[in-house]
């Protein structure tokens, strides 16, 4: 279903999902260096996405160093499902207002 998720439309939280959507669970470091971002703003928008319910965060060891990975969950699977799907209808209409009449 098409609905549009101003939560997700965010740039960076567009980008993050994007890259969330194509894996099942990715580590801290390739999110923040495929985002550009810096360790604490991704940590933020980790956290804003988690809170809504989009997001689950596993933190681990690897021996003493701290592992911290993302995964979309199912409800981040829809809403991201769903805004890719408002947008197209968007360009969709655009493309259609665009076109030559005959």
């Amino acid at each position: 279903m098409a609905r549009f998720d101003d939560l997700i439309h965010a740039p960076t939280r567009l980008s993050l999902v994007s890259l969330l959507a194509a894996t099942d669970w990715a580590d801290f470091r390739f999110l923040r260096d495929s985002a550009g971002l810096s360790d604490s703003a991704l940590s933020k928008q980790l956290t804003t996405l988690e809170e809504a319910g989009y997001v689950e965060i596993r933190k681990s060891f690897v021996g003493k160093r701290p592992r911290t990975s993302a995964r979309l969950t199912a409800r981040g699977h829809e809403a991201f499902a769903g805004h890719v799907a408002a947008l197209q209808e968007i360009v969709a209409r655009a493309g259609l207002a665009v076109l030559p009449q005959p």
